[in-house]
């Protein structure tokens, strides 16, 4: 396995969620802090960045789109539409926010099929985000009663349905919960009482699902019944090693990677829950991984400067970049979330 080199050193004050957009072939991931969508080619050029209304925790590839009714317009962009296949490089482009987007979406937003697009998670709901425009249109309000939370990480799953986490954005309250949207609009709450949520992934069979106490240091399992209910949660990872467990990802062989906030590592797990490999890196936090490329075995890893001293920071240039390695085992393919499931 190949050591981890830094594909685009951005900076990214608390990078998170990365996903391998085959479509474009491209990697997304966003910096909550900084508020930023970010993209890049599988070898780290034709780079681009947009700003987001608000702290994005999560992206995942949509399928239809919002109608143009009720959204707002949230910067301009200069040149051509970046293609994932040019052979120019693009370079980076700067956003001007024209308006904030309402922190109630109207309920009579309308979607149509036949484009494509992003669903972020926003400190107050889920977002459609179109990539060609730069425009983010507000599908669903969620957590209306807690205006100190934000959503923090989520992930598409095979059957189209979305798994997303909350937390206190303060890192104090255990106010944050794990949610399930499935197919027809269905929201569930699936668990609560975390202060950071983390890491949602499923099994290879979509039977298990994996969730993140990160302050706890704990991973939980979860069936997944054929209707989408997860019960029986049980323990999956305590671990007592140096840093905490972000955002995680599984492979086709169902091992479990998880990326090491702190701990400056990803760490492997096999299903049985048994630690098999880890990935050392230059820098401390280590938020998440995606899988991808078209053999699905680059993996593309979001860190983060956030909490680092002046002094750590000195030490560790590349801090918020995103890294890249070879992979012995494939990951899974990234999967869509309907947006008429959402609106």
């Amino acid at each position: 396995m190949e050591q981890p080199v830094c594909l685009w050193p951005v900076g990214a004050e608390l990078g998170e969620g990365p996903i391998w957009h085959a479509a474009s072939k491209s990697v997304y991931f966003v910096d909550i802090r900084g508020r930023q969508v970010h993209r890049c080619a599988a070898d780290g050029t034709r780079r681009q960045s947009w700003s987001a209304p608000g702290r994005p925790g999560f992206i995942v590839p949509a399928v239809g789109a919002t109608d143009s009714g009720g959204t707002k317009n949230l910067g301009s962009r200069r040149g051509p539409p970046w293609r994932g296949n040019d052979e120019d490089i693009v370079e980076a482009v700067t956003l001007r926010s024209v308006a904030p987007a309402p922190r109630r979406p109207s309920a009579g937003a309308q979607v149509r099929t036949g484009t494509t697009g992003f669903i972020i998670g926003l400190d107050d709901g889920l977002y459609h985000f179109n990539e060609q425009t730069g425009q983010f249109s507000p599908l669903r309000h969620i957590e209306a009663d807690l205006p100190r939370n934000r959503f923090n990480d989520g992930f598409a799953a095979a059957d189209g349905s979305l798994w997303f986490g909350s937390m206190d954005a303060g890192e104090t309250d255990p106010t944050g919960s794990l949610y399930s949207l499935h197919p027809g609009g269905r929201l569930t709450t699936v668990d609560s009482g975390y202060i950071i949520t983390n890491g949602p992934a499923m099994s290879p069979d979509g039977k298990t699902l994996y969730h993140t106490d990160t302050l706890g240091k704990k991973i939980y399992a979860f069936d997944v019944l054929p209707d989408g209910t997860a019960t029986r949660k049980r323990l999956f990872i305590a671990t007592q090693a140096p840093g905490h467990p972000d955002g995680m990802a599984v492979d086709a062989d169902g091992g479990i990677w998880v990326a090491m906030f702190r701990g400056a590592r990803i760490d492997r797990y096999n299903p049985a829950g048994e630690l098999v490999a880890t990935i050392a890196f230059p820098v401390s936090n280590i938020t998440k991984l995606a899988f991808g490329g078209a053999d699905l075995r680059t993996a593309f890893v979001s860190t983060a400067w956030k909490g680092l001293s002046v002094e750590e920071r000195t030490g560790e240039p590349l801090a918020g970049g995103l890294f890249t390695f070879r992979t012995d085992t494939p990951g899974l393919a990234q999967h869509t979330i309907s947006l008429q499931d959402i609106a």
